[in-house]
């Protein structure tokens, strides 16, 4: 029988969650692939969008993927925020608030808000965000146990606190630490539970 393979990764800004590019590349984006020798088959399980870094899994194995995708599986993200946020936008957020999926009204589920006070310290970005003129930022951590697409982005956007960087921090019980973006490491399995 075949031995499946399971890597966690920090996806770098810029990068794409795929290993294959479809239709004309575009410059200066990077494929998850390039990072790392990984086995054929290869798979991430679940996305992060380009703009998006931090912890991100990847599976040769489909019952692993579907395992890690369930909604019993927490997914928290540090997310710097344009403005300061307030008491009553993180309680809108913690008791799910109306986003878009796909041209359709979706309510996102019940999540774990809070402020981030001192605010985490990473890396400065490869491309800068923006500078202190523009007004003061605010740092949160949500946890959400869906993923929908641009989620998290969408629902700060929805309690009027638009997105500027956001870091997945934890898979289940598998934390980001500090692992440096673009390295890989292999493990036996994934820490969900």
């Amino acid at each position: 029988m075949k031995k499946h393979r399971h890597f966690i990764v920090h996806k770098p800004y810029g990068f794409l969650s795929q290993f294959i590019y479809e239709g004309k590349r575009k410059k200066n984006k990077g494929l998850l692939g390039e990072l790392y020798n990984f086995p054929e088959g290869t798979m991430a399980i679940g996305r992060l969008d380009e703009d998006s870094e931090g912890l991100i899994f990847l599976t040769t194995d489909g019952k692993t993927s579907h395992a890690v995708r369930s909604k019993k599986i927490e997914k928290e993200y540090y997310v710097q925020l344009d403005g300061i946020i307030s008491q009553e936008a993180l309680s809108k957020l913690n008791n799910g608030v109306e986003i878009g999926i796909n041209g359709t009204k979706y309510q996102t589920l019940p999540c774990i808000s809070f402020c981030l006070t001192p605010p985490p310290q990473f890396p400065p970005r490869t491309k800068k965000i923006r500078d202190d003129r523009h007004g003061p930022t605010s740092w949160i951590s949500i946890t959400i146990k869906e993923g929908k697409n641009r989620q998290v982005r969408k629902m700060t956007a929805a309690v009027g606190f638009p997105t500027l960087r956001l870091f997945r921090v934890r898979i289940g019980k598998t934390h980001l630490n500090n692992l440096k973006a673009g390295k890989v490491i292999e493990v036996e399995k994934f820490n969900l539970m």
